[in-house]
């Protein structure tokens, strides 16, 4: 590109405008917002990631973070949000301090379609045995191959 002198006052020059968008910048701070996004968001998912059953009736609930997420793995590992248990009775004491918390939680169950089905019975026992009635059972929905 040429620039254009103008000569305004003798032995003072000053060059054209340029009038051209640098977009360099507005692409690396994007870039860097992507991988910012990309690394975080498998981080907000709430508990710990099971494997659902699927469903034909299944209706949707939104994940708005308002609920005690238990997790029964395929183990038979019993989580509270993302923390471990080390005993199925120690399920009923740890959804209560987290109602007296919030009282308005309820508890969402998620059990993992591999995990014998003892594993969850004993958990929705230990959360019945302390008088939590409203439970959430977690499932996904069956896609119908057409």
């Amino acid at each position: 590109m040429r620039a254009v002198i103008q000569k305004d006052r003798p032995g003072f020059e000053r060059p054209e405008v340029k009038a051209d968008i640098n977009v360099t910048p507005l692409v690396d701070v994007v870039l860097v917002l992507l991988i910012i996004f990309m690394v975080v968001t498998p981080m907000i998912a709430s508990g710990v990631a099971v494997d659902l059953p699927r469903t034909v009736n299944h209706s949707r609930k939104p994940d708005d973070g308002k609920d005690i997420i238990v997790s029964v793995s395929r183990d038979g590992r019993v989580y509270v949000g993302t923390q471990a248990l080390s005993r199925v009775e120690e399920l009923g004491r740890a959804v209560v301090a987290e109602r007296r918390k919030a009282p308005h939680k309820t508890v969402f169950l998620k059990g993992d379609l591999r995990a014998q089905y003892g594993a969850v019975r004993r958990a929705m026992q230990a959360l019945h045995d302390v008088n939590i009635q409203d439970i959430v059972l977690g499932t996904e929905e069956l896609t119908k191959a057409r």
